[in-house]
């Protein structure tokens, strides 16, 4: 009997739903199960965002796209296969995914400090 991930089961419920964070800011949730692929091992296609009062995405986790090559010394390394990275305003890094819940609190951690960096208390 396989045993039932709540954490995943969550965040597919979280699928289509915006929530108010004060002064303006906002986050959504976008998520479904897909097929297993190399760039979604984990069956899940998804993109949490923060945004700010004009709309514009200010932070965020998603597997849409693999992540940029990188420039400079970094660039030696080989691009990810997996499409999970982070956007932190327009910076683009690469995004360890280890499950449903950590997603969910590395997400919850980001949009706090980004929050928190612009003086919105929640």
């Amino acid at each position: 009997m396989k045993k039932r991930d709540h954490s995943l089961e969550l965040l597919l419920d979280l699928d289509g739903l915006d929530f108010a964070q004060g002064g303006g800011y906002w986050i959504k949730y976008e998520v479904s199960a897909v097929e297993k692929t190399t760039e979604r091992p984990h069956g899940i296609k998804y993109s949490l965002t923060l945004h700010d009062p004009q709309g514009e995405r200010i932070f965020g986790i998603d597997n849409a796209h693999r992540p940029k090559k990188r420039l400079g010394p970094a660039a030696r390394s080989t691009r990810p296969k997996a499409a999970d990275h982070m956007h932190r305003g327009g910076r683009e890094c690469t995004y360890e995914f280890e499950s449903a819940e950590t997603l969910l609190v590395d997400f919850d951690k980001g949009v706090n400090a980004a929050l928190k960096m612009r003086g919105i208390k929640i």
